[in-house]
């Protein structure tokens, strides 16, 4: 059995896997899913220093303190550019990496400048007003393809500002982790703004997959996302 460890991207938190994570553990899998330093339960620890490279460390540190191995490290939109970066830092405790539309970059890569020039621009605007400088505030969630009230009810009280410095430090590899086989699942209900990296994915010969379904994938359509992530253990 595998090892899940599951990555929440922006403004969320690792609750975000709630829906995902019985299938997984049901047949018989581990489960890990962290909260990333600064926002949701661990917002509390919030300041404008928390980048990339401190959600790095973060996984880096949970793999080690469970001593996880054979681990699919799976993550969601802007923990693409984690998934990479952990990927490369351990390469011997991970046995896949899975980029839920995600980022796929590249050393040097920094996450503002892989979005379509139109959404990075909005990003911009809003760190400079609302976000205070240093936060993306949390986006509309039906700009992300959720539609359900229920949905909507369950994310909204629970999303919290992300450090803007996660998306404008460079991501930093060495290539250590391009021998850990990668897949890349697309969601397809909405405006596609990683319609560019399943492209990139696929030129690297990464199998990808589509779902049907908005961004949040997880929340949306968790029991066709669960079984999809067993299929990519196999």
């Amino acid at each position: 059995m595998s090892t899940f460890v599951l990555l929440h991207g922006a403004w969320h938190g690792g609750w975000v896997w709630q829906r995902v994570a019985p299938g997984l553990r049901a047949a018989g899998h581990d489960v890990l899913a962290p909260t990333l330093t600064g926002v949701s339960d661990r917002a509390h620890l919030l300041h404008p220093q928390v980048g990339l490279s401190t959600h790095v460390q973060d996984v880096v540190a949970l793999l080690e303190a469970h001593d996880a191995r054979d681990v699919v490290l799976a993550g969601h939109s802007y923990a693409g550019q984690v998934v990479t970066g952990v990927a490369d830092r351990v390469p011997d405790r991970v046995a896949r990496r899975v980029y839920l539309d995600a980022f796929v970059g590249d050393d040097g890569d920094a996450a503002i400048d892989l979005l379509p020039p139109t959404v990075a621009g909005h990003y911009r605007e809003a760190v400079a007003g609302p976000g205070f400088g240093w936060l993306v505030p949390v986006r509309p969630l039906e700009r992300l393809g959720v539609t359900e009230q229920a949905d909507l009810d369950w994310l909204t009280p629970r999303l919290t500002p992300h450090p803007w410095l996660t998306y404008t430090e460079p991501l930093r590899v060495t290539g250590k982790g391009d021998a850990v086989p990668a897949a890349f699942v697309e969601c397809t209900d909405w405006m596609r703004v990683f319609r560019e990296h399943a492209g990139r994915a696929a030129d690297r010969g990464w199998p990808v997959h589509e779902v049907a379904t908005g961004h949040e994938a997880m929340v949306t359509a968790p029991a066709e996302l669960s079984a999809l992530l067993m299929e990519l253990t196999r």
